[in-house]
């Protein structure tokens, strides 16, 4: 029996007007499923005119133009429902979700889902099991000591995947895939009797004591910013906040 890195993995991934969930927008998306390491993979592609301007510093990271989405985008509450679905279907056939630092794309999309749904990602899993793979919460665990950083191109490099159209939402989220299945192959001793359904339960505790170890380095060097330990989801903040 086939161990979940050399099956079948579906990967999800945005690109934004910036970095807060709670305010920024989405302004493209891609969903890949791949049944085999290898294997053509399926894509498939949003793009958004996400009602706010697109600022120049996330146009310069991912090259989307405000007016470009303007003129090519959809609009936000189509898009994120069909994403929501998207994410839904995949779970209900099993298979595991590869999301690049999860709390940030899948935090995005409920908020998105909520501004223009009236919804949540919990509602449109409906009950359904979310077994989210993170390379960055899986690889900061597993080969812990390791200096320098970790974003996807710095572990794309680590492990041997070809990252190609960088900060292309399809091209990120293809990557993030093939950096799971290598740190699967790389790591098997330690993963290969686990199944996605548990691994996803150690790496919430995994990316919480990350987050306290992140925090009390913030606090030795004096950076006032708060780290949410919570994943793969961050919770709604309370109406007041």
């Amino acid at each position: 029996m086939s161990c979940w890195y050399e099956g079948p993995l579906a990967a999800f991934d945005t690109e934004t007007t910036g970095v807060d969930v709670e305010h920024d927008r989405i302004v493209s998306a891609a969903v890949i499923v791949q049944d085999t390491p290898g294997a053509r993979p399926r894509v498939s592609r949003w793009l958004v005119n996400p009602g706010i301007p697109v600022p120049e510093a996330a146009t310069a990271v991912h090259g989307l133009t405000d007016e470009y989405v303007q003129h090519n985008g959809r609009w936000p509450a189509p898009v994120v429902d069909e994403l929501g679905r998207a994410l839904a279907e995949q779970c209900a056939t099993g298979r595991p979700l590869v999301v690049m630092n999860a709390p940030f794309d899948l935090t995005l999309l409920d908020r998105e889902l909520r501004r223009h749904r009236a919804s949540s990602l919990e509602r449109y899993l409906d009950g359904v099991p979310m077994h989210v793979l993170d390379p960055w919460v899986l690889d900061k665990h597993l080969d812990r000591y390791r200096k320098g950083r970790r974003t996807l191109t710095d572990l794309c490099a680590q492990y041997g995947v070809t990252l190609d159209g960088a900060h292309d939402a399809a091209a990120d989220a293809l990557a993030a895939l093939e950096v799971v299945r290598a740190v699967g192959q790389r790591f098997s001793s330690r993963l290969e009797r686990l199944t996605a359904a548990e691994l996803h339960s150690l790496q919430t505790g995994w990316h919480a004591a990350q987050a306290r170890g992140l925090q009390a380095w913030f606090a030795r060097s004096g950076t006032p910013e708060e780290v949410d330990p919570s994943w793969p989801v961050r919770p709604k903040l309370p109406a007041a906040a």
